[in-house]
């Protein structure tokens, strides 16, 4: 094994809408039915997957114009659904790249927030060697043709490359194209892992 690409959200960084949304509607039902019925995971992926938030804030506004000011806050906000790092997480990538382990990622993020998002972060990102994004890309995972993208832009063997996720899927889609995938659980299960692997963990 010579290279690890990592996912991004719930690897290295903690995500969830509801990190924004508890400052702005007060815990109780009003806000389980806001994060389950108006703003879900499953609205925002049309951003990982290349939307715009201009278009699909409208839509989801004519549906729920009695939550028009919360919708439109999920855009400039949206780096407060980021609370901060996974303990242990963003140590190990600075021993890898001390150890001079080649790191990729490979993110499900918009097109729209990871730029700023990555500029906040550059102590960590500058450590990557490439990261690809899907709202970029306009490519998906657990889409076959993401990792092959990346493989080829990166210039790495499938077989030579570790890919750590948090999304069964997603881990099984990088083990469909030749890589070895690792379900990410925690830093805990993810170091002897890697170890084993063979890598500086």
């Amino acid at each position: 094994m010579s290279a690890i690409i990592f996912d991004i959200g719930r690897v290295l960084y903690d995500w969830d809408p509801r990190f924004l949304y508890e400052r702005l509607i007060p815990r109780g039902e009003a806000l389980e039915s806001f994060l389950r019925d108006v703003v879900t995971v499953d609205w925002h992926f049309q951003h990982d997957a290349g939307r715009d938030f201009a278009d699909t804030s409208a839509e989801l506004t004519a549906l729920h114009p009695h939550h028009a000011d919360l919708i439109a806050a999920w855009g400039p906000r949206f780096a407060e659904s980021i609370p901060g790092p996974i303990p242990g997480m963003h140590d190990l990538v600075a021993r890898l790249d001390a150890a001079g382990v080649p790191l990729f990622a490979i993110t499900n993020f918009s097109h729209e927030f990871f730029p700023p998002f990555r500029a906040t972060e550059a102590a960590l990102f500058d450590r990557f060697r490439g990261i690809v994004v899907s709202g970029e890309e306009k490519l998906v995972k657990p889409d076959a043709a993401i990792y092959r993208l990346a493989l080829d832009r990166f210039g790495l063997p499938a077989k030579g490359t570790v890919f750590i996720d948090d999304n069964a899927a997603n881990v099984a889609g990088a083990d469909a194209v030749g890589m070895t995938g690792i379900l990410f659980t925690g830093i805990d299960d993810l170091v002897p892992r890697l170890r084993a692997l063979g890598f500086p963990a």
